[in-house]
């Protein structure tokens, strides 16, 4: 089956933060969507599922199937606005705790593919939240049964995966039609990827830092892509290292290692960039959020920065008009589980929107977070933060600091509810009040939020009045 031409453009970036690395402990993995720049995402949370008939997957991108448990566990998702290509859920945090980030997209070699191809029926990121993360119950099961999903059925494309709960966080990339490898990311450390296959050596004795497809060694070896004496790097034997690599993809991890490293010197267009690095300070949320939110400022190759036109336009940013939505997968420690997973979400392009969080123990979004089409509407949230966009990109250099205002007074006020219900839900011992109250102070953040960016559009409208082309200085007294 053909693919859209919509996810043909794919293209994302992803960051993964071991607890020991942040400041209050959590796991981070987050990541930004990126595909087209009118192409809403919705907001849902499926509840948990007890069937007597095992239901049957079929996806309708790749024509990939699978039969699936009975029982599946309640979770948050990022679908798009139809069905009609498939589902592409991306991201999500389920009851039990698990987080699931899918996919950041990468190229494979053609002599690795010529060895192992890709399955036309495989499957693809279209498919892998939906069948993956409502029946796993740690983020090692999560990659385990991918994992094993990719060894028996194939997969349709190179992707890299993240995975994440309260103690660990993995990250697994499908080098070919049906191998894989996974790593752990170690507790102090953090990665940064960015649309190529990223993990490096790979240990096979540490099966608690490192999942392999089976048979992976012989593959490479009979075929000749890896000697035996040597290491195995994983990057080095399926991934690529191409003259489009070095515009289109390692900027983009050296931009988000100098954010977090800055004590370390790096090029931009290096191909030996590390997979994983220690940060100079301990990672809040709001680090990974200027990550993804990034386009090389305070560098010449910001595209809306000073440098020529050539260094403006050298490199991909990390943040671009094609992100469809960008979220942060926190899970909090020393909480109970229903109440430690939030799953902040940004609509539209990352630079110009504000993160949102919901509580991963609610069970209901609001209702502008389930509409929107690929026409612009006033009833749906990605609209609305698309609009204030637009309306600051026309006129950049003059309502650039009103935006970044607006967007640290929203991020104030996030925190400020996550702290308020927090106290609340931890008050509260019947269930289903601290269900209500976890999907209450998901929705008064929305609303807060929501609030916030239409002030700043109103003023964007009213400030642009007189910025038209069809201007003329005129006497007052005529």
């Amino acid at each position: 089956m053909s693919e859209p031409l919509y996810r043909q453009l794919t293209a994302c970036t992803s960051v993964l933060v071991g607890k020991k690395a942040t400041a209050d402990g959590s796991t981070l993995i987050a990541r930004n969507e990126d595909s087209q720049a009118a192409w809403p995402k919705h907001l849902t949370i499926h509840p948990h599922q007890k069937l007597t008939t095992a239901p049957h997957f079929v996806s309708k991108d790749t024509g990939f199937s699978i039969d699936l448990p009975l029982e599946a566990a309640k979770y948050t998702a990022t679908p798009e606005w139809t069905d009609e290509y498939g589902l592409f859920e991306e991201d999500g945090i389920n009851e039990y705790g698990v987080a699931m980030s899918g996919t950041e997209s990468a190229y494979s070699n053609s002599r690795v593919l010529g060895f192992d191809p890709y399955i036309d029926n495989g499957i693809a990121e279209e498919s892998m939240i939906t069948v993956v993360l409502p029946y796993v119950k740690t983020a090692r099961e999560g990659v385990a049964r991918l994992g094993a999903i990719v060894s028996e059925y194939g997969t349709t494309e190179s992707n890299g995966i993240l995975f994440s709960d309260v103690d660990e966080v993995w990250y697994l990339e499908i080098g070919s039609g049906h191998h894989w490898v996974a790593q752990r990311i170690p507790d102090d450390s953090y990665a940064v990827v960015a649309n190529q296959l990223a993990i490096q050596e790979v240990q096979f004795d540490q099966p608690d830092w490192f999942m392999t497809s089976d048979g992976i060694q012989d593959f490479v070896r009979d075929n000749h892509l890896w000697q035996a004496d040597t290491p195995f790097n994983f990057r080095d034997i399926f991934g690529t290292k191409d003259q489009s690599d070095l515009v289109y993809n390692t900027p983009r991890v050296w931009y988000g290692q100098k954010l977090l490293t800055p004590s370390v010197a790096q090029q931009p267009q290096d191909f030996n960039l590390p997979f994983l690095r220690q940060a100079d300070a301990p990672i809040q949320v709001e680090d990974v959020a200027r990550i993804l939110g990034s386009h090389y400022e305070g560098t010449v190759y910001d595209p809306i920065g000073h440098g020529t036109p050539q260094e403006k336009h050298a490199f991909r940013p990390i943040s671009l008009a094609k992100t469809q939505e960008s979220h942060i997968l926190q899970m909090r420690p020393n909480l109970p589980v229903d109440v430690s997973g939030l799953h902040w979400l940004s609509m539209g392009i990352t630079a110009q929107s504000v993160y949102v969080p919901f509580y991963a123990g609610a069970n209901d979004v609001p209702v502008n977070y389930q509409k929107g089409t690929k026409d612009y509407s006033q009833d749906s949230i990605y609209w609305t933060y698309k609009l204030a966009g637009i309306l600051v990109d026309a006129h950049y250099a003059k309502f650039a600091k009103d935006l970044e205002q607006t967007q640290k007074h929203i991020n104030s006020l996030m925190v400020q509810n996550i702290v308020t219900t927090d106290q609340a839900v931890a008050a509260e011992t019947d269930a289903v009040q601290r269900t209500m109250l976890m999907t209450k102070g998901s929705a008064k953040a929305a609303q807060l939020a929501q609030h916030e960016m239409e002030r700043l559009t109103a003023k964007l409208i009213t400030d642009s009045a007189n910025l038209s082309p069809l201007n003329f200085t005129t006497d007052s007294n005529l």
